[in-house]
């Protein structure tokens, strides 16, 4: 799948990076904030876009909002460091295809993917 990497930490895209190919993904872009991660996916098109919830400027959710809103059947995994459960509900209506938790495995990116 063509892959999206949206997280302000730059160690943490790196790691998904190497994770996403070897396990055959194609990383078609990565981006550091909401303004990047809107501009790389309407000029990229992924299938798949990996997005974190916490990071400077607009948060993970209100890009979630806006993805969706430019196209409903995107499929948005989100990266987390929070596990609760109002903020996983929360993500999961808004439209939330997935949630990976930090710190995050191999595994999980595997078993994530399958089920997409």
């Amino acid at each position: 799948m063509k892959v999206l990497i949206v997280d302000d930490n730059s160690s943490t895209r790196e790691m998904v990076k190497i994770i996403l190919q070897r396990t055959g993904h194609e990383v078609v872009g990565e981006a550091g904030d909401g303004d990047a991660a809107m501009k790389a996916f309407t000029e990229l098109k992924p299938e798949v876009v990996l997005l974190d919830i916490i990071m400077p400027g607009k948060s993970g959710l209100q890009v979630l909002g806006e993805m969706r809103a430019l196209d409903p059947e995107a499929k948005i995994v989100m990266l987390t460091a929070v596990d609760q459960d109002e903020v996983n509900s929360r993500l999961l209506s808004e439209g939330a295809a997935a949630i990976i938790y930090k710190p995050f495995s191999y595994d999980d990116f595997e078993k994530t993917f399958n089920k997409l």
